[in-house]
């Protein structure tokens, strides 16, 4: 596992502490640049989907998350974010397509893992709901499969993928889509953990400025499987 990490380290255990510090530094200079850049360019892109997020959520719209593997846990801590976001944070409707492992393994075993996603999307997801997809290739089968699923619904779609997006951008099946520039499944991961927070906090904001002007607030429960 070491070599795995590390390739530099010597397979009798010779690698030095002070080689392994310098290691740990540099990735996590490489992966806080990685961040910066990603949310200097996205910016703006970042602030129109949280308008779009919020204006579904105002009109009673769920949101629903998922992803493979790494990504799976990432849609869990989406939909967790935005149902209990904790002191000071408005609680909004949202579920994880992954949460429900019984749900999940039926489809896989008695359908096709491919579809384990847009079946869920067909009977939970309603016009005007929201749809974040997460995939560090953008080329996942399961998840290309639910974002067309969203789409058919009616369904605000935003996708998140890294490297050059895969067929996520080039069948531009996302309405809102964010790639990190990057090949590294680590470093992919950790940049869009950080989009997803700052999305999460800018849909917060679009959300308090609309009750400030008056706007019915959004927060009806998530339905169907009881939120992640």
């Amino acid at each position: 596992m070491t070599g795995v990490r590390y390739p530099f380290a010597a397979p009798d255990g010779d690698t030095t502490r002070e080689e392994l510090v310098r290691s740990t530094a540099a990735k996590a200079a490489e992966s806080a640049e990685l961040r910066l850049r990603v949310l200097d360019g996205l910016g703006p892109a970042l602030a129109a989907c949280a308008r779009a997020m919020a204006a579904a959520f105002r009109a009673g719209g769920t949101l629903l998350t998922f992803g493979n593997g790494g990504s799976s846990t990432d849609a869990q801590a989406v939909a967790q974010l935005f149902l209990t976001p904790g002191r000071g944070g408005r609680r909004l409707p949202a579920i994880s397509l992954t949460g429900d492992s019984a749900l999940l393994t039926a489809l896989a075993n008695d359908v096709h893992f491919d579809v384990v996603f847009a079946r869920q999307l067909a009977a939970l997801g309603r016009r005007g709901d929201i749809a974040v997809a997460l995939s560090t290739s953008g080329g996942s089968a399961n998840v290309l499969l639910g974002l067309e699923a969203a789409r058919r619904a009616g369904m605000v779609t935003v996708g998140f993928a890294g490297s050059g997006g895969g067929r996520m951008a080039a069948d531009a099946l996302a309405d809102h889509l964010f790639v990190v520039p990057s090949s590294s499944v680590h470093r992919v991961q950790e940049a869009q953990a950080t989009l997803c927070h700052v999305l999460w906090e800018l849909v917060q904001r679009a959300m308090d400025g609309a009750a400030s002007d008056g706007a019915a607030p959004g927060g009806a429960g998530p339905r169907g499987t009881g939120g992640v």
